[in-house]
Order: structure tokens, then sequence, then C-alpha cells
């Protein structure tokens, strides 16, 4: 059974349009709190929301906190508080449920929804399905009066902080880009606490300028600063903070593919990588697999979204996994990703080695790659389509066990997805050329 309304990442869509706004929002808060409840949740129990900057996240969060109040919960607002943090919060504040207000690293234009389950946990695909059949027919109001309140975002401080010794930040110089968003207060904090000197990047919410110009989508701006201040490295979040990227301190980038490999191997040298593993998705680089091999380790690979990640890393008793997007999961520290986490991660490797980024991430050699987003009209069965899975086909065939080709819709956006990996560059570049013509065939491109 398919989903309606949930794509890789809960329900995300423009603000005002016909999924996001005040009445679905009550209809998924009813339908939560039904959730929950079916789930053994006691009358009144407390469930968390938190929320990134966006200007419609205040009337999305009563409208939420109606739905769930219908239904016998008691909502409680955590207020502006990066992803990682609601996670955080339902796991030490014994919440029965947690919800985020998000689109993530999409334009303030947009905004969505998202849930924990009481472990701190996104829900699964069957979880979601059920919640989507128990949604009401029609909307109530908005809850009446002021919420709850929680203080997550200094139970998430304190516990980021205690990741590192203190002072271990001391005489370095960091440029920081929140991107505007959820993590302006926190990631400051947290980094200014541990002694470090900041130059800060999109540090001034408005409501409407979340990721506009700087955080993830925009590294070049924070790999710019970095050049200019002669900082060890730049950390540039998304909007809600889950993921972030790196760049080393001569202002080249790093993705989650050479975050999650620096990571395993230096696990993997001190022998507690946990099952041996590493967990990421289809979408990472041949190259991690590669990495991990030379030291002994293994790759496993899930579908794309970290939420089957996590679900994999379980299963396999795995502790360290992730996406090249710069979603990266320590369950050590919290069942889901963490930019802020993942920035630590990497700053403790530094200090134990003494060795810069520039040097760290040599041992990821990538295979060469290239990729495409195509906005597309309509998101039509890929099995349906005459021209593509030619293509596909033709062109996995000719690459053989040197390469490898990734098609897919995004989850969260009208766009198709398009990767080629291979062993030089010419050879990937005319591939994905191949895939794109086709793909312009079969669909209606309304956009690149």
């Amino acid at each position: 059974m398919k989903r309606q309304y949930f794509g890789t990442d809960g329900v995300r869509g423009p603000w005002g349009g016909p999924v996001i706004n005040e009445a679905f929002a009550w209809r998924l808060g009813a339908a939560a709190g039904r959730l929950a409840r079916e789930g053994g949740a006691a009358e009144k129990a407390h469930v968390f929301i938190g929320r990134d900057t966006r200007g419609s996240g205040p009337v999305l969060e009563r409208a939420l906190a109606g739905g769930l109040a219908s239904a016998g919960l008691m909502p409680v607002s955590l207020g502006v508080v990066p992803t990682p943090a609601v996670s955080l919060a339902v796991r030490k504040g014994g919440a029965a449920f947690g919800a985020v207000i998000t689109a993530s690293h999409n334009p303030a234009c947009d905004n969505g929804i998202k849930f924990f389950r009481a472990d701190g946990i996104k829900l699964t695909d069957k979880e979601e399905m059920r919640l989507e059949q128990l949604l009401p027919a029609t909307a109530g109001a908005p809850l009446d009066g002021p919420l709850a309140t929680y203080d997550a975002r200094s139970l998430y401080i304190t516990t980021a902080t205690g990741l590192l010794a203190a002072d271990a930040l001391r005489g370095w110089r960091i440029v920081l880009d929140t991107a505007n968003g959820a993590t302006a207060e926190t990631s400051r904090g947290v980094l200014a606490a541990l002694g470090a000197e900041l130059e800060l990047i999109g540090n001034a919410p408005d409501g409407m300028n979340i990721n506009a110009g700087v955080g993830s989508q925009h590294p070049e701006v924070m790999s710019a600063r970095v050049r200019a201040t002669g900082a060890q490295l730049g950390l540039a979040h998304d909007g809600d903070g889950d993921r972030c990227i790196l760049c080393d301190e001569l202002g080249e980038a790093l993705d989650g593919d050479e975050m999650l490999a620096i990571l395993a191997a230096q696990a993997l040298r001190e022998d507690r990588l946990a099952a041996g593993t590493l967990v990421v998705t289809v979408q990472s680089n041949l190259g991690v697999d590669s990495a991990l091999a030379r030291l002994g380790g293994r790759v496993h690979r899930t579908p794309v979204g970290d939420r089957y990640v996590i679900e994999q890393m379980l299963a396999l008793g795995a502790t360290l996994g992730g996406e090249s997007s710069g979603h990266v999961i320590c369950t050590e520290v919290a069942p889901t990703g963490d930019g802020l986490v993942a920035a630590l991660k990497i700053m403790a490797v530094m200090r134990s080695t003494g060795r810069p980024l520039s040097e760290l991430r040599r041992v990821l050699r990538k295979f060469p790659q290239r990729s495409a987003a195509l906005t597309v009209a309509q998101k039509r069965p890929l099995a349906t389509l005459v021209a593509l899975p030619v293509a596909i086909q033709a062109i996995r065939d000719e690459l053989g066990t040197r390469g490898r080709v990734l098609v897919r819709y995004s989850g969260t956006e009208p766009k198709l997805r398009l990767l080629v990996e291979g062993e030089s560059d010419a050879v990937v570049q005319a591939c994905l050329h191949r895939l794109i013509a086709s793909a312009r065939q079969d669909l209606e491109v309304t956009g690149d």
C-alpha cells in the first residue's frame, strides 16, 4: 500500500497548499494522537512539538496541537529547536510522541511535519500508513490558549557539550553557518561553551530567510569564510539541523560520505566499529566500500532516507551510519541524524590524531560521480516509462561492476534524481547525458 502524504522524511509541501495548511495539520495531529493511543499512550500523555524558524511554524504548531488535544493528549511546545533536540527531549522527557514542524533544507515558502516515537526514532512506513488511515475527514479548531512548554534547548546544549572535554576547542577558529534555521542558538552555544572562536553566518533568522543563500545547500559561503579567516574548519547546517556539511582548513567542502569514512576508519583502527559495519544508502559513493574494505570493515546499503539507515543499524547492531547528504547517525548518542554531533565526532578525531581535515579526508578515494535533478510535472512510475528504463539497463550493462546507476524520484520534491558512477569522469558524464535525454523523452520536465 502506497502512502499518500508521507515522503522519505515526513509530510512536506508549500505553505498554504493542499497539504501544508492549518486544516491538514489539525487532522494530522488528531491522527497522530489516535496512533499514540493505539500504542498505549495514556490520557493527557505529553506530545512534544518543536519547529524551525519559518514564519508559518507557529500557526502550524497551534493547529497540530489542537488535533493532538482532540485525541486526549497534552501538546507541549519546545519552541525553535533542531530536529535531533526533539528526539532527545522525547526520550529524556518521557513523552509519548514527538513532532517537528520543518521543511529541512527547503525554502521558507515550504513547511512540513515529521514524527518521532517515544524511543526517539522516526515512524516506520507501516506506522505512517496507519497514521494516514486514522486521518479524520474534517478538521477542528487550533488549540486555544497558551501551550505548555519544555526546555529542550538547554537539554540539547548540555548533552552535546558533554561529548567533548571541557575547553576541547580552545584556540580553534570555526566558521559556523546555521542557515538562519533551528540551530542558530544551539550550535553556537555548544561550540562557544567548548572554547571555540566562532565566525557566524546565517545566524539572524527572520521567518523568511531560512536556507536563503546560506547553509548546507550553499557551502561555498562557508568555504570562502574559512579561507578568509584561516579557520580550522567550517560547519554548515540545513534548516532543521539534522545534517551538516563540513569544509577543511583549505576551504574544500566534505560531504556525508567523507565524514562517515573518517569516523568509520578511526573506529576500525581503534577496534570499536560495532559489527564492523557502516550503514549507508544506495546514494553513497562506491569509494566508501573500498575504503572500509581496506581497513577490514564492510558497508551495508539501504534505500534513500535516514530512517531506513537507522532501521538497518538497529537490525545489524551497527552504531554508525548515514547519508551522503550529511545525515550522520551515531546511535551511542542518538537514534537520529544530528549535524552537530557529527561535527563534534569529526573534531574529536582531529584532536586525537593531530591531523587536519585535509589529511583525514584522504581515507576516501571517490569514484567519479555525476548527478542531476530534473523537476517534473508528474511522477509517473518508472516501470511505465519507455526510453528511460532501456537507457538505465544499457548503461548498467556497460558499466558492470565498475560503476552503477541510480534513478529515483525525490520523496520530498517533484524531482527525478539521476546518478552515475564509474571509473572515469568522461564515461560518467556521457552516461548521465544519455539518462537525461531519455528522461526528457518520457516525462514533462519543467526545470533542472
